[in-house]
């Protein structure tokens, strides 16, 4: 992930409704949930609750799928992985300290 996307993707979670958002839709896991249930869990009306999701879905953190009349959005988690990575490639380069995070993938 280049650090541009990175930056975008931090702007978007630097807002209280929209990191809301993001953890429950990690928490959800894959196969996501449905744009009413994250508004009623988390008290957003319809309109404030698009646009945060349309923040999210421009930084590429989050994707959306069609299943009838319902919107299904789900976290991307190779954003994820891919900003956490470009933020602690070099952990403790410069320290003599090993660094203790490890990014795994399925």
């Amino acid at each position: 992930m280049d650090k541009v996307k990175v930056i975008e993707a931090l702007g978007a979670l630097a807002q209280e409704s929209r990191i809301d958002i993001f953890r429950l839709l990690v928490e959800r896991g894959p196969g996501g949930i449905m744009m009413g249930m994250i508004g009623e869990m988390l008290n957003l009306p319809h309109a404030t609750l698009s646009f945060h999701l349309d923040k999210l879905r421009q930084a590429g953190l989050v994707t959306s799928k069609r299943e009838g009349r319902s919107v299904i959005y789900s976290a991307n988690y190779d954003a994820l992985i891919g900003s956490i990575r470009y933020l602690t490639e070099n952990c403790c380069k410069d320290s003599d300290m090993p660094c203790q995070i490890e990014i795994t993938e399925k």
